[in-house]
């Protein structure tokens, strides 16, 4: 079995060798076409997606597989089966490959545990995101050139962003300088225990003109209020005074700072339109670099195989795995 998981799995060396894969499809040095012929990839979303689910699907699609969207409005989840049974019965159709978001954090690595294909986390809870830390990560050296000693700003929700957790663990094992700052309810409490995020060495900050100090790329964060407990933060109004990302703000950046979004936008929220559509932004870049980034991995799953597979990405181990996931006998 070979998975996806997370980047808090994967050794710096892993990181870099995905990143490598897709600058090379991108430049069109490694050609992928066909290298996925006769595979089958199921995009199993139990949470809304624009960019994610489209990138994968095109990105398995240009590499020649079948691709099936699972709709889990019109499917047996609606009428109570478990998500174990429905991996069961994806498993016993011949699937190769399971492309999954999820509400749960750690459903990914329950579902890994429970079958013989792959699987890539497209998002669980608020747990991780890898494919978009791997893809901020290759934008960012597209443009920087080396990761590593740059001063990083994750600005926003921190606390709940799946985001912020993979782009943590990706930047930290590249060796930048990462600064967190948000409203103090919304910044990580817990430094220490399994699962804890790599808080040694990186900076916490309420104060948004000390994180932007002399910063090279910041990456805005959605405020994401359909996970929040109420009142953590006075009013969107207040927040967007005092954490709001616009381009007089940036000007306590390095002149040529990268300005990012893992989208969707709270435009007017986390990020105003001068700086969401400023020259810094990179915004766009950073869908354009997603479908790269997740051909490199369909192409290290499914394609490479055998030997070559980097080892990091395989099944984690521990990780919280919410009980509700299981079938109710087996609870």
């Amino acid at each position: 079995m070979r998975h996806l998981l997370g980047l808090q799995d994967l050794s710096p060396q892993e990181i870099e060798g995905i990143l490598r894969t897709a600058a090379a499809i991108k430049a069109g040095d490694l050609n992928v076409s066909g290298s996925l012929r006769g595979r089958i990839v199921v995009t199993l979303f139990f949470e809304p997606s624009t960019r994610t689910r489209t990138s994968f699907e095109l990105a398995a699609r240009r590499m020649d597989a079948q691709v099936v969207h699972f709709d889990v409005g019109t499917s047996s989840v609606v009428k109570g089966e478990s998500l174990l049974d429905t991996i069961y019965t994806l498993e016993a159709m011949g699937v190769d490959l399971l492309v999954v978001r999820h509400q749960a954090s750690g459903a990914a690595h329950f579902i890994s545990r429970h079958t013989g294909c792959a699987v890539v986390n497209a998002g669980d809870g608020m747990h991780e995101h890898p494919t978009q830390g791997l893809l901020d990560l290759f934008t960012i050296q597209e443009h920087k050139g080396c990761i590593e000693g740059l001063r990083v700003a994750i600005v926003g929700d921190i606390l709940h962003s799946r985001v912020a957790r993979s782009d943590l663990f990706g930047l930290t094992k590249l060796g930048a300088e990462v600064t967190l700052c948000g409203p103090s309810t919304l910044l990580p409490r817990d430094r220490s225990g399994e699962g804890s995020l790599p808080l040694h060495g990186v900076r916490i900050t309420d104060s948004l003109d000390e994180a932007l100090e002399g910063a090279d790329v910041v990456i805005a964060l959605r405020l994401q209020r359909e996970r929040q407990q109420s009142g953590l933060i006075p009013s969107l109004a207040e927040y967007t005074r005092f954490w709001g990302i616009d381009a007089s703000r940036l000007s306590r950046c390095k002149p040529d700072v990268l300005v990012m979004h893992p989208g969707p936008m709270n435009l007017g929220v986390e990020i105003l339109p001068s700086a969401a559509y400023g020259p810094w932004s990179v915004i766009r870049e950073q869908v354009t670099n997603g479908v790269y980034v997740r051909m490199a991995v369909l192409y290290h799953l499914l394609a490479k195989g055998g030997e070559n597979q980097p080892q990091g990405i395989t099944e984690a181990h521990g990780g919280a795995t919410d009980r509700s996931l299981l079938p109710v006998g087996r609870r």
